[in-house]
Parts: structure tokens; sequence; C-alpha cells
């Protein structure tokens, strides 16, 4: 009995022994960690949890507040945030949450549904507004580190690691158009997650987290980041004045279809059709011609008869998502020469890009 009691005796000092022994022995990090934990500290501060507020009606038409949540990053000292678009869409009220805790009233300064990027604004003093250093999203390289920062499901600020799995990739946006050059990612992204960083192992931000891919509406390992340079490019223009400019050709273009090919016996079979031209925008005024008829494939009815643009300035194009990704590449103001296809025959149209209009509709 007394053995007993000794050797319990002897493994409770031991353990009284080791409380005393400092944790940086006991619990030494790696490198990795303390990249982590240094990046979390410094970028935390930087990062904000934005509250939206959009009123709705229920069965009684009677109001009905509800609420989102998402993410942003501050930019500046003057109280500039960048955050998704669809983060802030159809907000009454907006409210950011600072890494202090304090809550401050925001307002929305401009939103591009395009690059799904919006810009918001609080009063808050410069001391409590840490900006977030940007860094180049040109130099990525798939396989190096990335780290996120944001508030998944309004539990506060939450980190999680992983890497680049691909560059290049592209998306759609809610209103439709193209995202490019999006940085996929296997760290973990989750609804409340939209709007946050994306960093690198620097602290800098490379990318702006907008999108999972998922069947459950988790994370499963594949998330999507606008890249940060899409956010250098347009950022001054949503401060300026709300909104960004984009060239506007003032046609409805579809792609060819394989029926449409087949069935008006068409000469190419790549491009991208015209099937609509706004009244005097820059198609109407270069004499672009719209479809005339319709044509029924499956159980939908197409418009065809319009012109077929098959090249931009000399470059092909294959299809009508081509032919847009090649015009928003242009500035406004811009001559372009346009080869198509009218009544069978090639002709060559100049057309000058005009700035789109605000209240334009895809």
């Amino acid at each position: 009995m007394f053995g007993i009691l000794k050797t319990r005796l002897a493994v409770l000092v031991l353990f009284l022994l080791a409380c005393r022994i400092p944790s940086s022995f006991v619990y030494a990090l790696t490198d990795d960690e303390k990249n982590n934990v240094n990046i979390y500290q410094k970028a935390s501060l930087s990062v904000v949890n934005v509250i939206s507020s959009v009123i709705t009606r229920d069965f009684f038409l009677n109001p009905v507040p509800r609420e989102g949540s998402g993410s942003g990053s501050v930019i500046d000292s003057k109280g500039f945030i960048l955050t998704n678009n669809h983060v802030i869409k159809d907000a009454q009220k907006l409210e950011v949450t600072l890494a202090d805790g304090s809550k401050w009233p925001a307002k929305l300064i401009g939103a591009d549904p395009d690059s799904d990027l919006a810009v918001i604004k609080i009063e808050a003093p410069a001391a409590k507004l840490k900006p977030l250093p940007w860094s180049d999203s040109q130099k990525l390289q798939v396989g190096q580190k990335v780290l996120a920062i944001g508030n998944p499901f309004g539990l506060g600020l939450t980190l999680t690691t992983g890497i680049i799995s691909s560059l290049g990739r592209t998306i759609r946006s809610e209103v439709g158009t193209q995202i490019e050059d999006v940085i996929q990612t296997d760290a973990s992204i989750n609804p409340g997650n939209s709007g946050g960083p994306l960093l690198n192992s620097d602290g800098e931000m490379i990318g702006i987290n907008t999108a999972i891919l998922s069947p459950t509406g988790v994370s499963v390992g594949i998330g999507f980041a606008i890249p940060v340079n899409t956010a250098k490019r347009i950022v001054s223009q949503l401060v300026s004045k709300g909104f960004v400019s984009y060239p506007y050709v003032g046609a409805t273009v579809q792609p060819l279809f394989p029926q449409i090919v087949k069935r008006l016996d068409l000469s190419v079979d790549k491009g991208a059709m015209v099937v609509e031209v706004a009244p005097g925008g820059p198609a109407d005024k270069a004499g672009l011609r719209g479809g005339n008829r319709q044509l029924q494939a499956g159980n939908i009815l197409i418009t065809v008869g319009g012109d077929i643009i098959t090249h931009v300035d000399s470059k092909e194009v294959q299809d009508a998502e081509e032919l847009i990704k090649g015009i928003r590449e242009k500035n406004i103001g811009d001559t372009v020469t346009l080869r198509v296809i009218r009544d069978g025959k090639p002709r060559e149209v100049k057309l000058t890009l005009q700035e789109r209009p605000k209240n334009f509709r895809r």
C-alpha cells in the first residue's frame, strides 16, 4: 500500500514540476505556425464584419427586417472598406464592426456587380483604422501558401490556411458576367467569409474571397477569390463616381450554336451572332445588323439573321464570351475594326466604343 502511495506522490511531483516548465519550451511553435500567428495578429486588425439589413415583406405584407453577414478589409485611414457587391446588395442599412468590437454605421460609396466588388465607408477615427497592404496578384504561383480571414457564419474573426490550387479560373458574377483570372484555393471559405481578404505569407492581400463550389453550401476545399489587381484597377472609380465605366458596343450577342450553323448552312462555325442592336448605340451608328427572324432549336426560340462577328482588330473571336472579353480590354473612345459575315459575305465595320450607360441592363 505504501509503495502505491509513493509512486502516486512521485507522479504528482513530476506533474507539478512540468507545470513550471516555460510554456515556450513545452509548446514551441514551428516557423510556419509562427507565421500564421503573426499574420493573424496583424491582419485581423484590418478585417471587419459587415452586417447588411434588408427590409422584406411577410405573407401579410408587413415589413420584416432581414440581416446578412459578410466581411471586408480596411483599405485606407479615411474609412474606406473593400468588400463584395453581393454582401451589400439591396441593403437599406449597413453596419461595420471593427476588430476592437466597436460598431459603426456605414454607407455605400460604389459597387460593381460585374466584378462583385464594392466600397463602403465609415466615419471612424484614423487611429482605429489599420489599412491592409496589397500585393501583386500577377506574381502568384500555384502551390504557395495562403491565409483567409473572415467572419464565417457570423462567428467573429476566423483564420484558415491552405494553398493556391489554381490560377486563371473564370466564374460568373450574380449578374451573369464572367470574372476572370480568379484565384482558386483550398483554404476553407464559408458563408460570412465573403468580402474578406485572402493573404500571402507576408500578410499582404492577394485576393478578395467571394465564392465556394459546394453541393452542401459549406466549404469542401474549393474556394475562389477575386485577384487584388482587379480591385486596384476599379477601386478609384468606385470611390470617385460610385460605379465602373466599361466600354460599350450597344449590341446583344449569342454564340453560334451547332444547330444554328447546321440549319442556316453557315460558312463559319466560330464567332458571335448579333441578336439585337440598341438604337443610337455604337453598333447602331456603325451599321451592325441584328437578327430578323426566330429559329426553334429544341425547346427554345433563337433569334437569327444578324451579323456574325468573327474578328476584333484582326484577332479571331471564338464565341460570344471571347468577344465580350476582347471589348473589355479596350478603352472608351477606341475605334475597333470588326470583321463580320453578313448574308454569307465578309465585310469590315469600324465601331467607336462608348461608355456603357449607367442604367444598362443585361
